[in-house]
């Protein structure tokens, strides 16, 4: 299945609904272009990943990628309502203690007005 992406704003912070699976090729070099010109438009970034069922080694590698570039700009990614599949391999890997990972979007939007405070 293709990785959609749809992108909106909500409370200042852009959210990206992936949806499909984040695989090394057209997906997760599609994910990369696309929240890489986002960062420089807005650097608090949340993926909802409500809708990716599926995360290869390639996938792991872009969102890593994504993360420093959204620091290194002085910002943040945070990562919401993960599918157990996908929970489950960042936690086998150790991504969550890397990844800021919150069970609801609204949560994790949340999280930036806090940061901010």
């Amino acid at each position: 299945m293709q990785l959609k992406l749809n992108t909106r704003s909500r409370d200042g912070v852009l959210v990206v609904d992936c949806s499909g699976r984040i695989v090394f090729g057209e997906e997760s070099a599609h994910l990369r272009d696309t929240v890489k010109k986002l960062v420089g438009e807005n650097n608090r970034i949340v993926l909802n990943l409500a809708g990716t069922g599926y995360i290869d080694s390639g996938g792991l590698g872009i969102l890593v990628a994504l993360y420093t570039t959204a620091r290194n700009a002085g910002g943040s990614i945070k990562l919401a309502t993960l599918t157990p599949r996908v929970g489950d391999l960042l936690q086998v890997t150790k991504l969550l203690t890397v990844f800021d990972v919150y069970d609801t979007e609204d949560q994790a939007i949340e999280s930036f007005k806090k940061a901010a405070a």
